[in-house]
């Protein structure tokens, strides 16, 4: 269970997340200090870290329209946050699924700051109003790549797992 700590309308645009005037700032390390840049109370809310890893932002529809920049994602992605949204931009959906950004699609969500969430495999229950949504799940491939972290780390383990596969084949036939 996690809080409601940010809550945005439809079209939420990557240069909402992320500003334009930041993109000289590309290293995922750098780009959390941006988040949300011009809402200057939550971006200081988040660079003094008094935003626990897990957090919800709950989004409207079509969150992460605009422009495709990754730093979008991983701005969030810095902070651990969890994106409960009615829908997402095609673009932003598939940089969440290649850095690991957690995202939940929930098209009829509805909750406001300070509200509790819990996330299953089937459905979001905001335990502050006792209601209960259901989620969009994503396909098993794209949510393996999110649980592992990202496009690169998934890559990572599937090439570790392979390899120590064939090391043990190799033994047994030597």
């Amino acid at each position: 269970m996690a809080t409601v700590v940010y809550k945005v309308a439809d079209d939420v645009s990557t240069d909402a997340i992320y500003p334009g005037r930041f993109m000289a700032t590309v290293l995922p390390e750098e780009t959390p200090q941006f988040a949300f840049a011009d809402d200057q109370e939550f971006n200081g809310q988040l660079k003094a870290n008094k935003i626990p890893s897990g957090s919800y932002i709950v989004g409207g529809r079509n969150f992460g329209c605009g422009s495709s920049r990754e730093q979008a994602v991983s701005c969030l992605k810095g902070h651990e946050l969890v994106i409960v949204a009615r829908s997402f931009a095609r673009i932003f959906l598939q940089n969440s699924v290649n850095l690991g950004l957690k995202l939940v699609t929930c098209p009829e969500i509805e909750a406001n700051l300070g509200d509790t969430l819990k996330l299953d495999a089937a459905e979001l229950v905001n335990i502050s109003t006792g209601r209960r949504f259901a989620i969009v799940p994503l396909p098993q491939s794209r949510q393996a790549i999110i649980d592992a972290g990202g496009l690169i780390a998934y890559t990572r383990s599937r090439l570790l797992r392979e390899a120590a596969n064939r090391s043990v084949e190799w033994k047994t036939i030597g």
